[in-house]
């Protein structure tokens, strides 16, 4: 017993002294996204104000591919001192993917949570030239004459494919799925006419709000968003139930000390309810939400729960 109280002081010591020499050297922020998207766009915002804060550079880098997992791989064998970050998507990397792929190279228990970084919800976008219609029920009417078209998401299993599956079930069309290692590049194709419908988060099509032939028809929300209160919801549009908010949070590895946990918690919280910051991120479609590690745990567990539900449900497949 004395040995074991002895332990768990030691551990509690050295968590201490590595808290106040962290950081010790520049810190990764791994991006499981290519440049283009919403993680890379905060990504970019934050950094340089963390970076301040701690005293070292932060340095952000695209890892994308395998729908986060080469990136989550990295953060879960990292040495466990808060010098490698993770933004993660909530719904995908640090819930679906364990569902999906049985034999992935990480556990979400490899992963420690820091907090959430913002939420914004999903929408469906159109290039308006292959598709000409201007609203969700022109686009649902649309798909049933004309069958069998592609729709793009930001890879097999994320958030948005889920999304874009939900919303087949709920419209009842016949659509099908071509995967993207990113919203980057599913709205660049989109852009470029090589697909005509693409499900991703609103942030990720701030870029292409002054192409005239990118039309965001509807978000999957409850209400208006603030963000873009031009745009209606998917129920006023038609086709009610269909609701999905996507967010991403700040992840490092599991075993991390305490101490730097909640400083890395409290210096991204005030950087994120930083007036200037906050309209920064607002301007990208994105809205600010830090959560205690704690609450984004349980946010995480509940997100998986409702996908799972929804999956069996729609019976949506994962191919």
């Amino acid at each position: 017993m004395h040995q074991l109280i002895l332990s768990v002081l030691f551990a509690m010591l050295a968590g201490a002294a590595s808290a106040q020499s962290y950081p010790s050297r520049p810190l990764r922020l791994l991006v499981h996204f290519p440049p283009g998207g919403a993680t890379d766009i905060v990504a970019r915002i934050v950094s340089p104000l963390l970076a301040a804060r701690l005293g070292q550079p932060v340095l952000v880098e695209n890892r994308p591919g395998a729908n986060g997992s080469i990136a989550a791989e990295i953060t879960a064998k990292a040495p466990p001192d808060g010098h490698t970050l993770l933004i993660a998507g909530t719904t995908s990397v640090l819930g679906l993917n364990e569902v999906f792929y049985p034999n992935l190279p990480y556990r979400v228990s490899d992963l420690a949570s820091i907090t959430r970084l913002v939420t914004s919800p999903f929408v469906v976008v159109v290039n308006s030239t292959l598709l000409p219609v201007s609203s969700l029920r022109e686009l649902i009417a649309a798909l049933k004459s004309k069958p069998r078209q592609p729709f793009g998401s930001g890879g097999t299993g994320s958030a948005m494919h889920l999304a874009g599956e939900y919303f087949l079930s709920l419209a009842g069309v016949d659509i099908y799925h071509v995967p993207y290692k990113g919203n980057g590049p599913a709205m660049s194709d989109l852009l470029g006419g090589q697909i005509p419908i693409a499900f991703v988060d609103l942030g990720s099509t701030t870029a292409y709000k002054t192409y005239a032939k990118v039309k965001v028809l509807a978000v999957a929300a409850k209400n208006r968003v603030a963000m873009a209160p031009d745009i209606p919801t998917a129920a006023e549009s038609g086709l009610p139930g269909w609701e999905a908010i996507g967010s991403f949070g700040l992840m490092t590895t599991a075993g991390t000390a305490r101490p730097i946990i909640m400083r890395l918690n409290k210096e991204m919280t005030e950087i994120l309810n930083t007036p200037e910051i906050r309209t920064r991120i607002l301007e990208t479609n994105n809205e600010p939400a830090p959560t205690s590690p704690e609450e984004y745990d349980a946010l995480i567990k509940s997100e998986t729960a409702k996908w799972i539900k929804v999956i069996k449900e729609a019976n949506i497949k994962v191919e």
